[in-house]
């Protein structure tokens, strides 16, 4: 699917308004050179024809009669322009004042190259996907370079987990979009063992490769259904507040398994795991729950997609947040 749509509709509405406004005020400059500077605007008129002229010319002339004939307006042009940045600089102006002013000349403020996008709106787009991401701030300390598993201290077994860990779940970011890459995580684990850590490594990993993911808590995540449901009761025509939730390219749920548990929070569950499993979207999901816990509390419909559609990733060892903490 790549950037989020949304962001991207955004950003183009922002480039088309950048481009438009650069030319306009070019424009603007160029009616108050031609008022003051006597000349300017006979050769603005004569350039103008330049357009005209070259289409005359592919009408009549083919061949080498052609590009001769292209060659002498490129000369007349050329000496045209000369003539105009002369009487601009001798009058005190800069030789190129009227020329647009865009933020990227690259790509003269269109965002794109071609049929490719640009650097500039690129870094835009990602940094507007770590902010509609959900945890936008910790994509930006919270990476894989970050991720220490010594941390685990003398617990050799841990630290080796802790590893494996990171790097399953960096070959998965590194290898997202790829048709033959893992598509679904299951982190299991207790608290403070770098589940959240590494997930926000694989989102800004995946946004920074130009796709859209989203983050969300299982308690946000239901949350947000729950008061779709409520205020679609009242309006019919109230927009979708969970539709990103299943067409995101990667969807991170956080924390499954804290959200207050019923036959409703079932259902959500197991339909957004349905839909995106047929759609072929990617999910991940964290949790502090083993096997045995999650079996209890959901369904065997979820129980069986998160156990037999997702790849377990297990977490060991002791909460690295308090060892931090007892460490000041």
């Amino acid at each position: 699917m790549g950037y989020n749509p949304d962001n991207l509709k955004k950003i183009r509405a922002e480039y088309e308004g950048k481009h438009l406004r650069a030319l306009s005020e070019a424009e603007e400059r160029s009616r108050a050179v031609r008022a003051a500077i006597p000349g300017v605007g006979e050769i603005d008129a004569k350039l103008a024809q330049t357009g005209l002229a070259v289409f005359r010319a592919s009408q009549t002339c083919h061949g080498e009669e052609l590009a001769a004939a292209l060659e002498e307006l490129k000369k007349e042009n050329d000496a045209l322009l000369a003539r105009r940045e002369k009487l601009l600089t001798d009058n005190g102006y800069p030789a190129d004042y009227t020329r647009p002013k865009y933020e990227c000349a690259k790509c003269e403020d269109t965002g794109a190259l071609g049929f490719r996008i640009c650097s500039c709106m690129r870094k835009k787009l990602i940094r507007m996907g770590y902010e509609s991401s959900g945890i936008g701030k910790l994509i930006e300390t919270r990476t894989f370079d970050s991720f220490d598993p010594e941390m685990q201290g003398d617990d050799p077994r841990a630290r080796e987990m802790a590893a494996r860990a990171k790097n399953t779940l960096k070959d998965f970011a590194e290898r997202f979009g790829e048709t033959d890459g893992r598509k679904n995580l299951l982190l299991i684990g207790g608290t403070g063992l770098g589940k959240t850590h590494l997930s926000a490594a694989v989102a800004g990993t995946v946004i920074e490769r130009g796709y859209d993911a989203c983050c969300v808590t299982a308690s946000e995540l239901f949350g947000a259904f729950e008061s779709e449901r409520f205020n679609r009761s009242y309006n019919s025509d109230a927009p979708s507040s969970t539709e990103r939730f299943f067409r995101a390219d990667l969807l991170i749920i956080d924390d499954l398994g804290t959200e207050l548990s019923n036959q409703f929070t079932n259902s959500v569950l197991c339909n957004l795991l349905n839909v995106r499993l047929n759609n072929e979207l990617s999910t991940v999901v964290n949790t502090n729950l083993d096997p045995k816990d999650l079996k209890v509390r959901y369904d065997d419909r979820i129980f069986s997609r998160l156990l037999g559609e997702f790849i377990t990733v297990p977490f060991l060892g002791s909460d690295v947040r308090r060892k931090k903490l007892s460490n000041r």
